[in-house]
This record gives structure tokens, C-alpha cells and sequence, in this order.
């Protein structure tokens, strides 16, 4: 039986007013993202501290739609599986412009990918289950009712007030993450703003709940006849709730909108008369597309809503968000180790301050797309709605919100450069993709065996097999604790290998035999090659660790090797 998440209070922990001292890293907000950092942190062996202002999850569904890249996030986190379980899993879009369906479009139109294109899932389960996970870890201490009322940066630490139901009290952290949404109080606290664009249009969310026969799919209907003019989004949810987004028009009282004599009309126009359903949530927002000019500031780094905005069309909010977690956590836990430099945080503010700008960018042309801004805006994109029921060229044009995708950072400081000749395959920046695998004749996946830390993938069936085995293995044995999977041509694995079971491993990553990638903990490619160097390896991860004079020394070593 699930637990109503909607309806849970945590209660807060007396004695934990006097608990301040000195921590390495303090999270500020309990929300997804602030969750998905603290976890990680945590699970990696980083004592982490998370304040909430508030004792409860989200209320109303709030994000829903969760996607594969965000799902494999969360698996490395230890609560993936119980949110693709529960979640209602979609791949397929259908556009309709009036009373005609225009076309449809399939997300994830190819075989083996252990995870869905995207699942729909409340954001309360999402909060709910990542809380449980967080519960179950010792060194991460989550303390609810505790505001951050004051913030004072100094040269080797940050120091925190913290507001609770015994008093105020000072918290140290030598980082702190803000991950406090919108409305972020540690952005106030420190003078900082976001800056952007805001769109004239207000949109109603609806979840109903209600017995219907719609397939699991996404429905975007422009200027349907239920709803003149406007535009209209329908979203299967588990437990038979299904979003509904109407689009109201900038002169739509947000008030009276939200009352159920106002809204009821509007599902019963959609669904017909006779529809049976109740209310479960209802709430009005105007799109925004904005964010921080700079996501780190000294000891300072913001993350999700804190650090950027956009509008809900394409899913880009807490997808964003979760991702910028994955990027922090593992550059955090190597500073906090002393094993990288504190610049190393930098590339996050960079990699996360690019991936916002590409989301907004796409946000943004979503939005004009929805919402035609003149007459002849409108006329353009009614004709390319009717162009696009024939015409596959059109399609192309029709933005209902582009769904987000993980960002490729293309020119990061962190890659290795591409030297080997690579004409396809997964460049450095790019996220990983996953493939079926065989171990020991049972089905598995490459990506439950990376993340976490720099792990590399050795095609095998080259000459040096043996040679590479061997000074692969005496890499993990050193300070860059380096892991390596061997992935072999089905029915040519040995002991200890995967084999590419469907030959897909070989396709997304243009492998050879003797083809060596490197992925970072956050499992993005930094560097890859056409045969493996030892020397060539260790300078890449050092270069991805922000190391860039040990990256230096170990690239001259490698380039000796090679020209010897």
C-alpha cells in the first residue's frame, strides 16, 4: 500500500539547534534536487548536513515528468527502480492542431535501453522515495524546520544562521549548496538575483483523478474546439490522476481561474458531459525563462530552481535540476578529499550555466511556438501545423516543447580532446548511453556498473588484451581509483567480461577492438581512444579531476609512450 507522501509531517529533532560546528558541505532546500546532492554526497562518504524550512513534501503533483537520463541519475542513487515501478512509463507524442491529429512522435524509437524515454510520476513520490533513501544513510543529517536566516562567507568556510523551533544557531560548512528553489532565501541573503525573460500567458494545471481509456502518451492539442484559441496538454499519472494544462491567456484572472465552477467547465469541455472525475489539485503559473549570470559564487553554489528557471513545457525543471546535482556531488566529494582543487568546482558552474542556456533556449522557442506574440506569428505556425499532416519537413518546426535531453558538454575544460579518429560513436562531454549486456549468461546493463567514480570501458578482442588487463587493473590500485569493465563480442567473453549481447555497445560507441572510454562519476564520456595508454588514461583523469599540472606530466609521459 503507498503512503500518502502528500499527507506526511516530519517532525523536528529536538537538540538539533545545538548541533552547529564545523560540516564540509550543508544543503540548503529538501526538494528533489537538494535531495539528489545530499544523497550523493552521503552515499559517497561525504558527511553532508540538508536544512528544510519546512517539514513536509510537495504538495499537488508539482514536476511530473521524469526523464531516462534523470531515471539512471536516480538508479545510482538507489531509488530508480521503485520510480520506474511506480511511475507511468511514455515514449510516444501526438500533436494535434483543431479537431485532426497532425502526427505523432516516438522518444525512444530503439531497443535496449534498460530505462524508459520518460515516466510520469508525481513529484511527491519522487521527494518521498528519495527521502527514504536519504533515511537509510548515517552520515547524512536531515534537519527539517531549520531556516537559513543569515549567511557570511569567510576565506575557508561559510557561515550559516540557522532559525528553528529552539532558537537560532550558527552552522559552518567549507561549502554550501543552494538548492532552495524560485524563491531561493540563501539568493536573497546574499544580494543576488536571476535575470530573464517572463511571457505575457497564464496556463491552469489540473490533476483529475478519473477512470480513462487514453493510452499512456503525451496529447498536445493547438486551438482545439473544446477550448478555442488556446492550446491544451493531457498527461497519464500513477494512481489514475491525469494532468491537464490549459492555456488561459495573459488577461485570465489567476484568482477566479483556480475555482472549481471556473475549471470543471473546462475538463467537462475535453471530456464530455458524462465524464466522472475529482479535483485533486489545481494551480496557475506564467511561463518565465531566467537564471543566475553565475552559478558559484566563492564557497556559494546554486543548483535547480535556485540557479535557473524555465517553463514547464518540455520537462526541462527538475530534470535540469537533478543533473545539476550530478554534475556538483562528485566534483564536491573530490575537493572535500583533497584530491582535486578547489577550481574544480568552477566547471560545474560552467558545464551547469551552459546546459541552463541551452534549456532556456529551448524553453523560449517552445513558448513562442504555444504562444504566438503577433498575428502573423500565429499564421506562421497554423500553417506549419497543416503543413506538417502531410509533410514531414514541417514537423521539424512544430515546437510543443522540446523534451529535455541531457547536455553534451561540448568544449568543458574536463575533456581530453579527440586525437584517435573517432567518425561517430559518444564524444567527449556527451552523457553515456546505455547497452544490454551478458555476465556469466545473465542479462545485465553497462550503466549499473559505472558512476560513482571514473570508470573505463575496454573493448577487448585487440592484441594487447593481456597487457591491457593487467595495467588497467594496476591503475585501480592507484590514488585516481580508476575501474574498468571489459566488454567482449557476444560469445567471445572470458572470465570477468561483459559481453555486447545485441551488438549495441559497439554501435553507440563506435568500438573496436581495443577501443578504450573513459567516463567521469557523473558518467559522461571526458576521453576515449583506439587502444589503450596507460599513461594517456591517468592524464585524462587528472584532467577531469581539475589537476592540470599532474595532467600536463602524465600527457608528456603518454605522448613518450607513443613515439618510443
Amino acid at each position: 500500500m503507498d503512503i500518502d507522501y502528500q499527507g506526511c509531517e516530519f517532525a523536528y529533532t529536538p537538540g538539533s539547534g545545538r548541533q552547529g560546528g564545523r560540516h564540509p558541505v550543508a544543503v540548503v532546500g529538501a526538494g528533489p534536487v537538494g535531495l539528489a546532492t545530499a544523497i550523493d554526497l552521503a552515499q559517497s562518504g561525504v558527511p553532508v548536513v540538508l536544512l528544510d524550512d519546512d517539514n513536509k513534501l510537495s504538495s499537488g503533483s508539482r514536476a511530473i515528468c521524469f526523464s531516462k537520463r534523470t531515471l539512471e541519475v536516480f538508479d545510482r542513487l538507489g531509488c530508480g527502480q521503485r520510480m520506474a515501478d511506480k511511475g507511468v512509463s511514455w515514449h510516444v507524442g501526438r500533436i494535434f492542431h483543431r479537431d485532426q491529429e497532425v502526427y505523432s512522435f516516438d522518444l525512444l524509437p530503439e531497443e535496449g535501453h534498460q530505462r524508459p524515454a520518460f515516466v510520469n510520476l508525481q513529484q511527491y513520490y519522487v521527494e518521498g522515495y528519495l527521502h527514504e533513501r536519504a533515511q537509510e544513510l548515517p552520515n547524512l543529517d536531515l534537519r527539517w524546520r531549520s531556516r537559513v536566516s543569515g549567511l557570511v562567507q569567510h576565506q575557508d568556510h561559510v557561515a550559516l544562521t540557522v532559525d528553528t523551533p529552539e532558537g537560532e544557531y550558527l552552522l559552518e560548512a567549507a561549502y554550501v549548496v543552494a538548492a532552495d528553489g524560485g524563491k531561493s532565501t540563501v539568493r536573497s541573503l546574499m544580494g543576488l538575483e536571476s535575470h530573464g525573460r517572463s511571457f505575457r500567458d497564464r496556463f491552469l494545471i489540473a490533476d483529475v483523478k478519473m477512470t480513462a481509456d487514453f493510452p499512456a502518451e503525451r496529447w498536445f492539442w493547438f486551438d482545439p474546439p473544446f477550448h478555442r484559441g488556446q492550446s491544451v496538454l493531457l498527461h497519464r499519472q500513477p494512481d489514475n490522476i491525469w494532468r491537464i494544462d490549459f492555456q488561459l491567456g495573459w488577461d485570465a484572472d489567476p484568482v477566479a481561474e483556480k475555482a472549481p465552477e471556473r475549471v470543471i467547465p473546462r475538463i467537462e469541455a475535453l471530456l464530455g458531459k458524462d465524464a466522472r472525475f475529482e479535483l485533486e489539485w489545481v494551480s496557475i503559473y506564467t511561463f518565465c525563462c531566467l537564471r543566475m549570470d553565475e552559478f558559484r559564487h566563492g564557497r556559494v553554489l546554486f543548483a535547480g530552481d535556485a540557479a535557473h528557471g524555465v517553463s514547464p513545457f518540455g520537462a526541462r525543471g527538475a530534470n535540469s535540476g537533478v543533473q545539476d546535482a550530478d554534475n556538483l556531488a562528485w566534483k564536491l566529494r573530490l575537493v572535500v578529499e583533497g584530491k582535486a582543487p578547489d577550481t574544480l568546482l568552477d566547471s560545474y558552474a560552467r558545464e551547469r550555466e551552459y546546459a541552463a542556456d541551452e534549456n532556456i533556449l529551448n524553453s523560449t522557442r517552445s513558448t513562442d511556438f504555444i504562444t504566438p506574440k503577433s498575428e502573423a506569428s500565429r499564421l506562421f505556425r497554423d500553417a506549419v501545423l497543416q503543413l506538417a499532416k502531410d509533410q514531414p519537413f514541417a514537423r521539424k518546426l512544430v515546437n510543443s516543447g522540446r523534451l529535455s535531453t541531457p547536455s553534451t558538454y561540448i568544449d568543458s575544460a574536463l575533456n581530453t580532446p579527440d586525437l584517435d579518429g573517432f567518425a561517430k560513436g559518444l564524444r567527449p562531454g556527451a552523457a553515456a548511453a546505455d547497452a544490454p549486456l551478458m555476465y556469466q549468461g545473465q542479462p545485465d546493463w553497462l550503466l549499473r556498473h559505472t558512476g560513482g567514480s571514473f570508470t573505463g570501458i575496454y573493448f577487448a578482442g585487440g592484441l594487447r588484451d593481456a597487457e591491457v588487463f593487467a595495467q588497467a587493473e594496476a591503475l585501480a590500485n592507484e590514488a585516481i581509483a580508476l575501474r574498468t569493465l571489459v566488454v567482449a563480442p557476444m560469445g567471445q567473453g572470458g572470465a570477468g567480461m561483459f559481453e555486447d549481447s545485441a551488438g549495441l555497445f559497439a554501435a553507440r560507441y563506435d568500438a573496436t577492438p581495443g577501443s578504450f572510454y573513459l567516463l567521469r562519476p557523473d558518467q559522461h564520456v571526458c576521453a576515449r581512444w583506439r587502444s589503450f595508454n596507460p599513461q594517456a588514461v591517468r592524464a585524462a583523469v587528472a584532467r577531469a579531476s581539475g589537476n592540470t599540472a599532474a595532467a600536463r606530466c602524465a600527457g608528456q609521459a603518454a605522448f613518450q609512450m607513443e613515439h618510443a
